[in-house]
């Protein structure tokens, strides 16, 4: 492939972190998965730097990238491969950091586009402007599609997440 420019090094170096932060959301905690996500969208963005415009945002085109690799990893994901539902007991006091592994449970127990909406309306606060462009959809379907995803994970978490919220 060549020697990377020294922007795109910097670019990478700086902005891995984000990306693998929101890689682990996308994929429901799956920090393996998360790797892989991040390293063929570094790679995308490798071979085509050239063309990215640094005047707009390479950082948004980077989440981008992320996105449609994720979501073009589920659709080829092999249909005989299921998450697993069910975690481990917890024990000890209830804090902060069970309601956010409540919350990533429910996540990847959610098709991949609805996760995908979720985490990119709420988890990194993008607008629904952003967000339809980062998943090729319209404005109106990102609402709708977050409404519906929102319902279904209040669906799914039921009286847990009641019980945690309030405390």
């Amino acid at each position: 492939m060549g020697e990377a420019p020294g922007d795109y090094l910097e670019f990478a170096t700086a902005r891995s972190g984000y990306l693998f932060r929101t890689a682990c959301l996308l994929t429901g905690g799956d920090w393996h998965l998360a790797e892989d996500l991040v390293q063929e969208t570094l790679a995308k963005m490798f071979r085509s730097w050239r063309r990215i415009n640094r005047n707009h945002s390479p950082v948004a085109y980077g989440h981008t990238v992320l996105v449609r690799t994720f979501l073009s990893h589920r659709r080829l994901r092999s249909s005989s491969e299921r998450p697993s539902d069910s975690f481990p007991d917890a024990a000890g006091r209830v804090d902060d950091a069970e309601l956010r592994l409540t919350l990533l449970d429910g996540l990847a127990r959610l098709a991949a586009k609805d996760r995908a909406v979720l985490v990119l309306r709420y988890w990194e606060d993008r607008t629904v402007e952003e967000t339809a462009a980062a998943m090729k959809l319209s404005q109106g379907a990102v609402r709708v599609r977050s409404l519906r995803a929102l319902q279904r994970l209040r669906e799914l978490l039921g009286d847990e997440l009641s019980e945690l919220a309030a405390r």
